[in-house]
């Protein structure tokens, strides 16, 4: 059974939106403490605030690398995730450069990748999760793009940013599974913002949930560990 709590260790609990201000990351990561969330995804900007919220509780620091679009240059992306390191986080999300990789450039996709694993590598235990904005691909290119990800060092693959032109879908999660999963974590992002549709995914053995609707997915989740 999926219960709140075991529903909520899945959970990242994305704080993303242009909008937002310092309150409501802290408002945020109070949310997360209080449901035992797996991480608090928020921006570059607000980790360091994130780090000290969250300090001691178990609940991870996460932080998104070339977001929304994933266009920036190779080296932004590299030092965007090395100054996310240093303010204290411990997962990165990433966007891989979807308009490179259309363009069948994937040897620089994989580079751009690469160059975030390597910056994740220089402290134990970072996470490095590849946002492929499955919206914008066929099913071909959900496959090719989750074998780049794996060849530049990735620890996870997800679906979406929440802000592209569609969110996870169970097929593309499907594809996800048959090309890396056992090998990679897989994290459908985007949409999910219910009980079932939380319980959906997860029977499918996705790994994590990127979901700002926490407290509504959990409201309705039965209690037990």
């Amino acid at each position: 059974m999926w219960t709140k709590q075991r529903i909520a260790r899945t959970l990242d609990h994305a704080a993303l939106k242009p909008h937002l201000t310092d309150q409501d990351i802290v408002a945020a990561c109070q949310l997360g403490k209080r449901y035992g969330v797996a991480s608090v995804c928020v921006r570059p900007s607000d980790v360091a605030l994130a780090a000290r919220e969250l300090a001691g509780s178990g609940v991870a620091p996460s932080a998104v690398i070339g977001f929304p679009h994933g266009a920036h240059r190779p080296e932004t992306k590299a030092l965007e995730a090395r100054l996310a390191i240093e303010d204290g986080a411990v997962e990165l999300d990433m966007v891989m450069n979807v308009g490179k990789f259309l363009s069948g450039k994937d040897d620089l996709v994989r580079q751009d990748i690469a160059a975030v694993v390597a910056e994740a590598r220089q402290q134990p235990g970072v996470k490095v999760k590849v946002i492929l904005e499955t919206c914008y691909l066929d099913p071909e290119g959900i496959a090719r793009a989750c074998r780049i990800a794996r060849e530049a060092g990735a620890d996870f693959v997800k679906t979406s940013t929440g802000f592209g032109d569609g969110p996870a879908t169970p097929a593309a999660v499907e594809i996800m599974k048959q090309t890396v999963g056992g090998v990679m974590g897989i994290k459908p992002s985007g949409g999910i913002r219910d009980y079932a549709t939380a319980c959906q995914y997860l029977e499918m053995g996705v790994e994590r949930l990127g979901v700002a609707a926490t407290e509504a997915i959990l409201e309705h989740a039965p209690e037990g560990n």
